[in-house]
């Protein structure tokens, strides 16, 4: 595993945080604009968001950040139901691995 760092929990949250608000706005988009089955619509959207939300508090533990990569997938895959979350997704994955990447370079910097 790796040391999990202050910055790379506050940063880790902002994005999970950031995303549970957008994958929670997709749910109505899926329902009105894609025609998905609302009771399908909202346990993924709403589902994913509350999952979001449960990571972002549990990210003072490395399994956490396997949590939250398996949620960046999660997030690509629901472009299934509303195509353009194939690209936030996308975006919240790259954040997601800017945050923890990043976050360890500068506090890896400022130790020395």
């Amino acid at each position: 595993m790796f040391d999990v760092t202050p910055g790379m929990r506050r940063l880790g949250a902002t994005v999970l945080g950031m995303e549970a608000i957008v994958v929670a706005l997709a749910t109505p988009v899926a329902i009105t604009i894609q025609n998905v089955e609302p009771s399908l619509a909202a346990t993924i959207g709403i589902g994913m968001a509350v999952l979001c939300v449960i990571v972002a508090g549990l990210l003072r533990y490395p399994a956490a950040f396997i949590a939250g990569t398996l949620l960046q997938i999660l997030a690509i895959a629901t472009g299934f139901l509303v195509s353009t979350m194939f690209f936030l997704g996308a975006i919240f994955a790259a954040l997601w691995i800017t945050a923890i990447f990043v976050a360890r370079r500068v506090e890896g910097a400022t130790k020395r």
